[in-house]
């Protein structure tokens, strides 16, 4: 499965060489790169590809193969975090105390155990920054999650993130955006890990 970009406004200010052609063909799909390097733009790219929506200066070509799609689940976990929409639980008092009890990483690891596995089978899951707020140990658990809902459930998945645990592992698919020229990126100047350039 591959998604084929002919334009998009903001990759062109990211001086990103167009068509640009993202390879989707495995099931598990990590975006990586430094910030600002153009991941969640590409994350949400794919998703109205996905929907099938047009969008203005956009233009792309999805071709799916002799795959049958699911539906397309956006999820941000900066935007989207339950914690900040309680009202989206008035029905549900017990839920409503979890998340007031609950640390940002507790509630995500209820999503990856509760919610995502409640979605039909064949979920295109895309998930921006999953690991937010997560311990080495808990991102290793949404690692096995992931897997697992690849296995049982037939999702394909494909993550905008900076985990190693996400990206090193050997059953993920990673493109890294660092490897294509984009001036949004900060250049060496900035220093080296470790030091600081603040005066």
């Amino acid at each position: 499965m591959f998604l084929k970009i002919l334009a998009h406004p903001v990759f062109v200010n990211l001086n990103f060489h167009m068509p640009m052609v993202v390879d989707l063909s495995h099931p598990l799909v990590m975006l990586t790169g430094e910030n600002g390097a153009g991941k969640s733009t590409l994350l949400h790219s794919i998703y109205y590809a996905m929907k099938g929506e047009q969008i203005d200066g956009y233009i792309y070509r999805l071709d799916t193969g002799k795959l049958k799609l699911g539906k397309p689940y956006l999820f941000d976990a900066e935007q989207h975090n339950p914690r900040m929409q309680l009202e989206l639980f008035q029905d549900n008092p017990q839920m409503v105390e979890f998340l007031q009890m609950a640390s940002h990483g507790q509630v995500m690891l209820a999503m990856f155990r509760e919610n995502f596995p409640s979605l039909p089978e064949g979920t295109i899951l895309l998930l921006d920054e999953p690991e937010m707020a997560l311990s080495f140990s808990n991102q290793q658990r949404i690692l096995k999650m992931l897997l697992e809902l690849v296995d049982q459930k037939k999702f394909r998945i494909i993550c905008a993130t900076h985990s190693p645990v996400l990206i090193e592992s050997p059953h993920t698919y990673v493109i890294n955006l660092d490897n294509y020229i984009n001036k949004n990126v900060a250049d060496q100047t900035m220093g080296i890990e470790g030091a600081s350039t603040l005066q």
